[in-house]
């Protein structure tokens, strides 16, 4: 039952979801699920299961899970941009690649200043084609989710990547681990995990809030969230520019304003969320071992 499910902290959340809404458990067996990314055309969603080195893909029509990709480069984040193609943060290859319509797969950048990424993450894609990633190390601190290495750069960098000319900015260096990416529905703002807890007694375990210029510059990057529950992950929007985010007892929802008004509640450490569905209304849950899915009564941020 929705009772069972839902957890509301603020009476603006009542009218999110729906009495009969139930938690949908789609699909088991990986090791670390992350990056859900779903395609309208096919109505299909490619996820990632970064220690098993594949991409699972389910069939939103069939019910049925396969195996998109294998071996995956340990991709982690994936997104759809506009054009329908799949765009992946990859561990393994320390690059973000793009699947093109052909199936063929491109490298679009796999070094800053001359020196290999760490382990891309997360990212986003903006409406003028501007992919925007973060780029911690989880990939090279074992053999786990990538390949033990050492850091190239001096540091975690947030980048933003421009396609068309094929450049590369730092847009943000003041990160210990930045990890989820997302804009809101204006793209006036974007929202960016910080994971340094997982290295450091005592660190970041938050999300910071960014004003973007129109020539891609950010401004501010005050806290906007401290997760209440183990650590914030992947995060999406909807339409009303609300924050669902990743936590360790399932999805947390923002106000725009900064308060945290209502759970999903999910039986397993959540990594990363996206909105599905015909209408952008199912949020698909990357949770651990499995994939979940839930039926809201918001519609995601349009990003495709």
């Amino acid at each position: 039952m929705a009772a069972e499910i839902f957890e509301t902290l603020d009476k603006r959340f009542k009218r999110l979801f729906v009495p009969t809404a139930r938690l949908d458990h789609l699909y088991q067996g990986c090791r670390w699920a992350e990056g859900p990314a779903y395609f309208a055309a096919s109505r299909t969603l490619v996820w990632s299961d970064i220690p098993n080195d594949r991409m699972l893909r389910y069939d939103e029509c069939t019910g049925t899970v396969g195996v998109f990709r294998h071996p995956a480069n340990h991709s982690n984040g994936n997104t759809v941009d506009r054009i329908g193609r799949l765009v992946s943060c990859e561990h393994g290859g320390r690059r973000i690649s793009r699947t093109e319509i052909d199936g063929s797969v491109v490298t679009l950048v796999d070094s800053y200043e001359g020196r290999r990424l760490n382990s891309p993450n997360d990212i986003v894609e903006k409406s003028d084609g501007t992919l925007w990633f973060t780029d911690p190390t989880y990939g090279i601190d074992s053999d786990y989710e990538g390949h033990r290495a050492e850091s190239e750069q001096a540091g975690c960098y947030v980048y933003r990547f421009d396609p068309k000319d094929g450049s590369l900015t730092a847009v943000a260096d003041d990160f210990e681990k930045p990890n989820g990416i997302a804009f809101s529905p204006d793209e006036r703002t974007l929202y960016i995990v910080d994971t340094g807890l997982t290295h450091r007694e005592d660190g970041p375990r938050h999300i910071r809030r960014f004003a973007v210029s129109q020539d891609g510059r950010l401004t501010g990057g005050e806290v906007f969230a401290e997760s209440s529950v183990g650590l914030f992950d992947g995060l999406r929007l909807d339409e009303a520019g609300r924050i669902w985010t990743s936590a360790g007892d399932g999805v947390h929802c923002y106000d725009p304003d900064g308060t945290l008004i209502g759970k999903v509640k999910v039986p397993e450490v959540v990594a990363n969320v996206c909105f599905g569905g015909p209408k952008r209304n199912y949020l698909y849950i990357c949770g651990t071992t499995s994939l979940y899915g839930v039926r809201l009564a918001v519609n995601g941020a349009k990003t495709f």
